[in-house]
């Protein structure tokens, strides 16, 4: 079977540089973008019920640009005051450059480490006293936790925000040859959205990004 066309469960690219245009110039196939899942804030209403204060907490982690963004939404929206004092410690140096968005950039209270929760344990431990507050999704893996318990760091996890189906009732079919997958999440939108989605019958082939989505 020839691979005309392929649909990624994402947004598309914001950059023209993306290797899918790559892929798609050199073997004349047909990409097309649309997210199986869509992230939603946690209501400040909600987040009370969870008991944690923000302003208690002078070392946040970061592990994705959701939780920054919906960590510096709730602050705002319970009026809790940024604190040139907070440290805040990212898994890579990309999401700690995109703190500029929120927090004047200072090296001395921002950490970061090289895209693995190793690495960033490394700077976290240079602070043991500090109790560390841990903004996620409210599906999450298990490591972060048990990397932090494994050093007897003191924590709290706090549910910003939520992964949710996207709606795609404007689509009969998926309508590809290939459809590829990056998360459990968006695995789980298709059987949402597609309740009679039969693999053999629509003769599609999927592709999973890595052995959780597999």
């Amino acid at each position: 079977m020839k691979i005309k066309s392929v649909l990624v469960s994402q947004p598309k690219p914001e950059s023209d540089k993306s290797p899918y245009y790559d892929i798609a110039k050199k073997f004349n196939v047909k990409i097309d973008f649309r997210p199986f899942v869509k992230v939603e804030g946690v209501p400040a209403k909600e987040f009370r019920t969870q008991k944690i204060n923000l302003a208690d907490y002078m070392s946040v982690i970061f592990t994705s640009r959701h939780g920054v963004d919906h960590y510096f939404r709730m602050c705002e929206e319970l009026r809790v005051p940024t604190n040139d004092n907070r440290k805040y410690f990212c898994i890579s140096e990309s999401i700690a450059f995109y703190l500029q968005k929120y927090v004047t950039y200072r090296k001395r209270k921002i950490f970061y480490g090289n895209g693995t929760l190793a690495n960033l344990m490394e700077q976290i431990k240079k602070f043991p006293e500090d109790k560390y507050l841990v903004p996620l999704s409210d599906v999450h893996k298990q490591d972060i936790p048990e990397k932090l318990d494994e050093a007897k760091i003191a924590y709290d996890i706090a549910v910003l925000y939520r992964t949710v189906s996207s709606n795609m009732s404007d689509m009969e079919n998926l309508g590809h040859d290939v459809v590829l997958f990056f998360s459990p999440a968006g695995v789980m939108s298709l059987k949402q959205n597609f309740p009679n989605f039969n693999q053999d019958e629509e003769n599609v082939f999927i592709g999973a990004f890595g052995p959780t989505t597999a």
